[in-house]
């Protein structure tokens, strides 16, 4: 090979870093270009899309409102409003149309996005039957409001595809304004059913129901909504929370959920009702059009990001070359340092960083992610050792934030979950009181039923405790029968009435485990009656094995694939880190908590009548002695 010069080859040695920086400054260009677009498809999506799913959503709530009236009162008598109603509601859909069809041509809309809009279509041509039915009176006031509620549903999760802004903070307070038009459309749905009540004279059972669940559900999402928006846009909503008129909304709520009575006195309802609505709906469209505004001021930002960063990049990279020809003679020592550096800070300094987390050990960004050090007088080198600072700082803060946005997470799901289940210990407490104090037959049973529903209440909140990583606070100080922890298991599943227990040999939990196998026993049985015939049974057995006990739960389903209990018995047998994205097994994830916390061993197995068995192995650990199980008797803390 014939030789070359020095600076052939120290040009050939420095292309490849230069055609790097091009690339990395490239790459910084269209990202920052790519928000740009995004951002400006944020605002034509709030344009064409949001503003009038917005309105539909509203215009629907009127006629929905009316239509509740108009099935409680003669049909003169609402035949005006109603007609009124129903004419804005048809000019809705018809701009709902019109905007979104004008969207098809382009490529602004995703798939998602797409079907969403269809769905909102879909459900809008559901108008002529609902309105049919409300005419001819072959609805309830109930169903009428359900049947209209679909609409604004599906409006509501189109309004969640619609943003799509990569930038947090935006993307933080749109969803908080989500929320809060949110809980307006269930406030909505309390005042027709109770404007509705109002004239037929009384709430039906049904009814009085929905508005159990309404109610709270209604409060959370406005408190989680003006939690979420920033002091600007937060200011009116949270003068109009702690206003006189809306403190009397909540108290005519909790007279009608707590004390069984409805304000049949429209000046103790309606006036407090309407004024709220009309005052959160002109702060919804005020902040919105606030926000929109923000989206565009974001957008001209990130312009002068192009230009900044584009002309900053090209400078970096003709530095670059005319600085390694002056100082070609350092470049391979500089180099080599630089080249330790990284791998320092790639193999060792990095990973280290990310496995303490792991730990849940404490990290300083400063002391535990210091600048890499530089010896060399290359620009460039220096530039890429700092941009490598840069990177080491941005990849250890974006680590701790993730470890603190979970830690936030697991403090939220244990707040929430631990207010829940005080209040679900309350309603028990209530509701025994209550059993003893009648003995109507028809009044026990609904309380039977609704003592029943407050167990799996209770189940949920304790659920969410176990995913924050602290324990469900239910304790016994004395050994229970494993006999009555799978009795109390399935006091906790819907449909409890399809499990068989089958007699098992005598055996004790200790104390400190019962909770935490009943809740595990719950989910298992919960999931046999769900993924399995309603018209099959679902069996427990029990017996005692060489090392602990073992407890069988078998359905008659259609059962598992290969692959996928497979899957399913190694996340058991090795419980992941919980993942926020990854909701749809919960069940299974609380069970694998539980195993872990107590050593139990949880496979799924194909059963003989072609459905799936749940092996629960519980080690003799968490077993009472002999001599114990005689004595112990069960004491609830």
């Amino acid at each position: 090979m014939a030789s070359r010069t020095i600076r052939f080859k120290l040009y050939a040695l420095l292309s490849l870093p230069i055609v790097a920086l091009v690339a990395l400054w490239a790459f910084v260009t269209g990202y920052v270009v790519g928000d740009f677009f995004e951002l400006r498809q944020a605002s034509t999506l709030y344009e064409q899309v949001s503003a009038p799913a917005t309105r539909l959503a509203i215009e629907v709530r009127h006629e929905r409102k009316f239509s509740a009236i108009q099935l409680s009162s003669a049909a003169e008598q609402t035949e005006g409003p109603l007609s009124e109603a129903r004419g804005q509601t048809d000019k809705a859909v018809a701009d709902f149309l019109r905007h979104t069809t004008s969207l098809e041509t382009t490529s602004v809309l995703d798939p998602a996005l797409g079907a969403a809009i269809s769905e909102v279509t879909l459900q809008a041509e559901k108008l002529r039957t609902i309105r049919g039915d409300v005419d001819g009176h072959t609805v309830n006031r109930l169903q009428a409001v359900e049947a209209f509620s679909e609409i604004t549903d599906a409006v509501y999760r189109l309004q969640d595809q619609v943003v799509t802004v990569s930038e947090i903070g935006l993307y933080q307070q749109a969803v908080g304004l989500q929320r809060i038009s949110h809980a307006q459309d269930l406030l909505s749905r309390e005042d027709a059913l109770v404007s509705g009540a109002t004239l037929a004279g009384e709430l039906t059972h049904a009814e009085y129901e929905a508005m159990e669940v309404l109610a709270p559900n209604r409060r959370l999402l406005l408190s989680e909504g003006v939690a979420a928006l920033d002091d600007e846009l937060s200011g009116p909503f949270k003068t109009l929370v702690v206003s006189p008129g809306y403190r009397g909304l909540v108290a005519l709520e909790v007279e009608m959920i707590e004390e069984s009575k409805l304000p049949f006195d429209k000046k103790a309802w309606q006036p407090i009702a309407d004024a709220f609505s009309s005052t959160t709906d002109r702060f919804l469209t005020s902040r919105g059009a606030l926000l929109n505004e923000r989206t565009d001021d974001t957008a001209g930002g990130i312009i002068a990001q192009i230009i900044i960063a584009g002309g900053l990049g090209l400078a970096a990279i003709l530095g670059a070359v005319i600085l390694s020809a002056k100082l070609g003679r350092r470049l391979a020592e500089e180099l080599g340092h630089l080249r330790m550096t990284a791998l320092e800070l790639a193999e060792v300094r990095l990973p280290q960083v990310v496995e303490r987390l792991r730990r849940g050990e404490s990290v300083d960004v400063k002391t535990d992610a210091p600048p890499i050090p530089t010896t060399g007088t290359t620009l460039e080198i220096t530039d890429v050792a700092r941009a490598f600072s840069t990177v080491q700082s941005t990849a250890v803060e974006a680590a701790v934030g993730e470890a603190r946005l979970r830690h936030g997470f697991n403090r939220v799901f244990r707040n929430l979950a631990r207010r829940n289940q005080s209040l679900v210990h309350r309603q028990l407490t209530q509701l025994d009181s209550m059993q003893r104090k009648t003995s109507d037959p028809e009044v026990l049973e609904d309380l039977y039923r609704l003592d029943h529903l407050t167990t799996r209440m209770r189940r949920q909140s304790e659920g969410l405790i176990i995913l924050s990583g602290a324990t469900a606070g239910r304790t016994w100080r004395n050994p229970v029968p494993l006999l009555d922890v799978v009795r109390a298991a399935v006091a906790e599943v819907e449909d409890y009435k399809r499990i068989n227990v089958l007699p098992m040999p005598d055996a004790k939990l200790t104390g400190t485990a019962t909770a935490d196998v009943t809740h595990l026993l719950a989910e298992l049985l919960e999931n046999a009656t769900v993924f399995s015939p309603p018209t099959t049974p679902v069996s427990v057995r029990g017996g005692i094995a060489g090392r602990g006990f073992v407890v069988e739960v078998e359905d008659r389903g259609l059962g598992l694939q290969v692959r996928e209990c497979e899957a399913i018995n190694a996340r058991l047998a090795s419980p992941p880190e919980f993942d926020v994205a990854d909701s749809e097994q919960l069940g299974l994830f609380v069970v694998s908590q539980l195993a872990a916390r107590h050593g139990i061993k949880v496979t799924l197995n194909r059963s003989p009548f072609g459905g799936t068995t749940a092996v629960v192995f519980i080690p003799q650990t968490v077993l009472t002695a002999a001599e114990e199980m005689e004595s112990a008797t069960m004491a609830y803390e």
